[in-house]
């Protein structure tokens, strides 16, 4: 379980491909606070370290998850947002997130104001995931509140300290990004359709 807030930014060093699965090394200043078999966010996606080598460690994406997310898409040099699982009896300063992304969805607009930006996306809106304008979302593993919700597109609003410090600032109109939608939205909605 996550919060959504982002702990720190990793770097990937290698990809290496083993038949249908894709083994991911990255370089992070929290290397040295993880273990092996632990659970980390990675954009979002949680994955599990198998490897720890100084200051980078390894991690290992099967087909199910290359398939639904953006990790297979990844290059050596990009930056990752990360977060390790929360602790019983931290706050709460995001929302809950499990590490399971839904979907993806693609950057659609930025808009640059005066002291923030805003971000819009489009996704599919055939997997009936939906948002609500105030509700929560995850975009890469960033806890997020919508501030402009449709149908199948959605905006959020972020401030400098987001900006710099997760995956945002290297975000471009095209890039594809991980979704986690609200799971009380995600069990609101599965209790609809069985009505």
């Amino acid at each position: 379980m996550f919060t959504g807030i982002i702990e720190s930014l990793g770097s990937v060093t290698h990809l290496e491909k083993d038949g249908d699965n894709l083994h991911i090394t990255i370089d992070s200043n929290i290397t040295n606070n993880l273990k092996i078999d632990q659970s980390v966010a990675h954009n979002g996606v949680c994955l599990t370290v198998v490897e720890i080598n100084n200051s980078e460690y390894v991690v290992t994406a099967i087909k199910e998850t290359l398939d639904k997310t953006n990790i297979g898409a990844l290059n050596i040099g990009d930056e990752v947002n990360l977060e390790r699982a929360m602790k019983l009896g931290d706050r709460l300063d995001g929302h809950i997130v499990q590490g399971h992304v839904d979907q993806v969805a693609m950057c659609t607009n930025i808009e640059a104001l005066n002291g923030s930006w805003v971000f819009s996306f489009d996704y599919d809106p055939t997997r009936n995931n939906i948002t609500i304008e105030k509700g929560s979302i995850t975009v890469n593993g960033t806890s997020l509140t919508v501030v402009n919700s449709g149908k199948n597109n959605f905006s959020v609003a972020i401030i400098p300290y987001t900006y710099e410090h997760t995956c945002f600032k290297n975000f471009k109109q095209g890039t594809k990004v991980n979704l986690e939608f609200d799971v009380i939205g995600k069990y609101v909605a599965r209790l609809m359709e069985l009505k």
